[in-house]
């Protein structure tokens, strides 16, 4: 009986300062906005650049991969094993602190680029393989009784085939790569998460850290309809 009192009674409090919590809500967020939009100005920047480089570095590979040079395949191959087999946050690490042991130094935003282009170019080429690979044979044999040579088939049959098939995949990536950008914190980048992390520990609250939690919810929630409108566009054999 006194904890159903006990359990009335909070839940009557919660509803009567429900006002004024919302009140205090709506003013922090309002305050922690131009925070926010900085950090999510970096995070997008760092997002769309990291596409614009590994999206065709990683068709590139891909190519690298079906190639039937047996070198250039075994470079791609070890390319691909060693980047996806190490974590995203070592590789950010060894561009920024490693590299200048040899002379090579970047800039903080630079060596992220850097970092996310080269290991999101070994997934995205994993998969515009798996895509071309699932290509019927029969395509190129068609090809060749139309006349058409290697690099028109592969561009023009082939390839725009491969990219239908490999949307949802990339989609996925895609989404993927908005939440790893908070990886940058190790640089000092004031990104997102860094935004909030620090909100968090100068106001000693957890809702700056909710708040950027429902940004990253809606940068994804976008992302995952704008690849499903192209995933319906491009389904017209289906």
């Amino acid at each position: 009986m006194d904890t159903l009192t006990t359990f009335f009674t909070a839940l009557t409090t919660f509803f009567q300062t429900l006002p004024e919590n919302l009140a205090y809500l709506l003013d922090y967020t309002a305050k922690l906005m131009p925070q926010v939009i900085e950090g999510l100005g970096v995070t997008l920047q760092l997002f769309g650049l990291t596409l614009l480089f590994s999206i065709p570095l990683g068709i590139v590979i891909a190519l690298g991969r079906v190639s039937r040079f047996k070198i250039l395949n075994k470079i791609t191959s070890c390319y691909i094993l060693i980047l996806r087999g190490t974590p995203l946050l070592l590789q950010i690490v060894f561009v920024f602190f490693g590299l200048p042991l040899i002379g090579i130094t970047f800039d903080r935003l630079p060596a992220a680029l850097v970092a996310f282009s080269l290991n999101y170019a070994a997934y995205f080429a994993e998969i515009f393989r798996s895509g071309i690979a699932s290509i019927d044979k029969g395509q190129y044999e068609g090809a060749e009784v139309l006349g058409l040579s290697s690099m028109e088939t592969f561009f023009r049959i082939i390839f725009p085939q491969a990219i239908k098939r490999v949307l949802p995949p990339v989609g996925n990536e895609v989404v993927t790569l908005v939440k790893d950008t908070a990886l940058v914190y190790i640089l000092g980048l004031d990104e997102l998460l860094k935004v909030g992390k620090i909100a968090c520990n100068r106001d000693a609250s957890l809702l700056p850290l909710v708040i950027i939690a429902v940004v990253y919810l809606l940068l994804t929630g976008v992302l995952s309809k704008i690849m499903t409108i192209l995933e319906k566009k491009y389904a017209y054999y289906q």
